[in-house]
């Protein structure tokens, strides 16, 4: 079910920018020369928008926590001498009192904010008549509802030039990147929100300046309209985050080597090929549709026999066996191990619930 919203796409938004947008800067004012030597050396890199944390959401107290009210006029001094617009997290009505009162171009909400309705609510309230553009960023959780009520509230104060911010995503389970990506939920959002423009956080992402570069480029194949890149002027000795910021020349480095993709290609050829395989493609997802649906109902027979002899839903040797053997198979063909796990697993739930329904005597 898509989502209405009444937004305004980045192109209106006052900003000059050619191909994606890109928002660069450290990911703290520390000093007034640290941001103005950044702010410097990034102007000429292809950057679009300067960007420096001026409060920090620390996960414990006694770190180093931004500059507050004293880096915001850093900000605008840097802003004013490179000609960069500027933007900056807010996470509570004073700060937007502050960047509206320093004349801000654009704020974004913090992961940590979006999971809380009542600070997004809070926000929302003090933004209500200002033209300023807004992004949220995923909640840490994946949760696509709540990133989508951030920006409904928004919305609804009145917000137009709105967007969203991926980052990634908290995980129990240890990965290569700081914060999962979990495409799936930027794909979804994208899909439900229509015309939503939406920034990549390749930094937080990935947590490692390494690994940006190839999420950066992944990020733009995905159509994502920009991307939100931390750089410093000496990243070893910043005061946070400084495995996942670049100096402004590695920075410019990343950016020239980045490639936009476009939505498609006129081309008659080329489309009339990809039509060919699209309808195969249609094929193929009937017959997947078929076959699950055939599957579901040989579930529910075997639901009916598990309640004539009293045995449970289930069947973890059984299960443990058909999985193995669906990821080996998988596998084997060139798929990843995970998605064929994932694949099975959402069947086997669906399943189960299918079975339950006849142990109910719903059937």
């Amino acid at each position: 079910m898509s989502v209405k919203l009444d937004i305004t796409g980045i192109d209106s938004w006052g900003f000059k920018h050619d191909g994606p947008f890109i928002i660069a800067g450290p990911c703290s004012a520390e000093s007034r020369e640290q941001l103005l030597e950044t702010a410097r050396g990034i102007a000429d890199k292809g950057v679009h928008m300067l960007r420096a944390g001026i409060w920090k959401p620390r996960t414990r107290p006694n770190c180093f926590e931004g500059m507050g009210e004293e880096g915001l006029k850093w900000l605008v001094e840097a802003g004013k001498e490179t000609g960069l617009p500027i933007c900056c997290e807010c996470a509570n009505p004073e700060h937007v009192e502050l960047c509206l009162k320093y004349g801000v171009d654009l704020i974004w909400i913090g992961a940590r904010t979006t999971v809380n309705p009542f600070a997004v609510q809070a926000l929302a309230d003090a933004l209500e008549g200002s033209d300023i553009p807004v992004l949220v960023k995923n909640p840490i959780n994946p949760d696509v509802e709540l990133w989508i009520g951030a920006l409904e509230r928004l919305n609804k104060a009145g917000i137009k030039k709105l967007g969203a911010i991926h980052r990634g995503f908290s995980s129990a389970r240890a990965t290569e990147y700081r914060n999962a990506p979990n495409w799936r939920i930027f794909i979804e959002l994208r899909r439900r929100c229509e015309g939503m423009p939406i920034i990549c956080d390749p930094s937080h992402l990935c947590g490692k300046r390494e690994l940006i570069p190839a999420v950066a480029q992944k990020a733009l194949d995905l159509l994502f309209d920009g991307l939100m890149i931390e750089s410093h002027n000496n990243p070893d000795a910043a005061l946070s985050d400084s495995k996942q910021q670049f100096t402004p020349e590695d920075l410019g480095k990343v950016i020239a080597g980045l490639e936009s993709r476009h939505p498609a290609l006129e081309d008659e050829d080329f489309i009339h090929e990809v039509e060919k395989k699209r309808i195969r493609l249609e094929e193929i997802d009937d017959t997947i549709v078929e076959l699950l649906a055939e599957r579901m109902a040989l579930g529910r027979k075997i639901g009916k026999l598990k309640r004539s002899r009293g045995i449970a839903l289930l069947q973890p040797a059984q299960w443990k066996k058909t999985v193995e053997k669906r990821t080996r198979e998988g596998i084997a063909r060139g798929m990843d191990e995970h998605f064929m796990l994932r694949i099975f697993q959402y069947i086997h739930e669906e399943s189960l619930r299918q079975q339950e329904s006849v142990l109910a005597g719903e059937e």
